[in-house]
């Protein structure tokens, strides 16, 4: 690991203060450090935000879930509030990793990381959920830009995510054994703007299958899923499954999401 110069911000002016200045952002860690140790990443100045309490934690608002940035998996996993009002989002974030990761990981982390297969994309874009920064607020939809990308811009700090409350969902995740990433993961969601089909692991980042939408929002049943055609053009392939393999679960997984939701 290289030398860095660290920062441990108590408030968020101080973080901002901090990110302003072009220091790189901690959250919680968990590709941060291991690219650092691994001497991957060398970044010289590193803020770590796990002493901003404010934000951190997890409020109703009318009829959506507030979730600070800096919230942990395992918090988001254990909530009251988050198994009442989107139990599909507490049972995603009680599956990402192993407990050591769930007890560091945090939301804002992995949704700025913005890794291939992350799990909590595909529930912010299933949901159509509005990220909130210090500058804004970004529709899901919007958010995510490809690969490790978002619209998040240089300074910027994610602080929160507003989640609506569904009619229902669900989260299907065909889980990678050595990396507990989702091989292919799908969030689906009754929204109150029709059927949202969210899908992870399989492509360069999340996306919306439209086509399934479309035949879920004429038809929500398990039978409308399984007619849909899932091309595997432009899927990922691998040592782990091939493109056809992963569109395969893609229809397979929603199936399931859809038999779920129904029962």
């Amino acid at each position: 690991m290289y030398a860095f110069t660290l920062d441990r911000p108590t408030s968020l002016a101080e973080a901002l203060q901090s990110a302003a200045s072009g220091a790189q952002v901690l959250a919680g860690g968990q590709t941060l450090l291991p690219a650092m140790k691994m001497r991957l990443s060398q970044p010289g100045h590193i803020a770590d935000l796990g002493g901003v309490k404010e934000l951190a934690g997890i409020e109703p608002s009318g009829n959506s879930v507030v979730i600070g940035a800096m919230t942990r998996h395992m918090d988001v996993a254990n909530s009251n509030t988050v198994k009442s009002m989107i139990p599909a989002l507490a049972d995603l974030a009680s599956h990402i990793g192993d407990r050591q990761v769930r007890a560091m990981g945090t939301l804002g982390g992995s949704l700025a990381n913005n890794d291939p297969s992350a799990c909590y994309p595909s529930a912010v874009l299933g949901l159509g959920a509005t990220v909130h920064t210090d500058r804004r607020r970004i529709e899901a939809d919007d958010f995510f830009l490809g690969m490790f990308t978002t619209a998040l811009e240089p300074g910027e700090l994610l602080t929160a995510v507003s989640f609506p409350q569904p009619k229902t969902a669900c989260y299907m995740k065909f889980v990678q054994a050595a990396s507990r990433f989702a091989l292919v993961g799908v969030f689906l969601a009754q929204t109150d703007h029709g059927v949202r089909v969210a899908v992870t692991g399989a492509s360069q980042g999340v996306f919306r299958h439209k086509s399934l939408e479309d035949a879920l929002n004429k038809s929500f049943t398990v039978a409308s899923a399984a007619a849909v055609h899932v091309d595997a053009d432009g899927l990922n392939a691998d040592i782990h499954a091939s493109a056809a393999y992963r569109a395969n679960l893609i229809s397979v997984l929603t199936q399931r999401a859809v038999a779920h939701c129904l029962a």
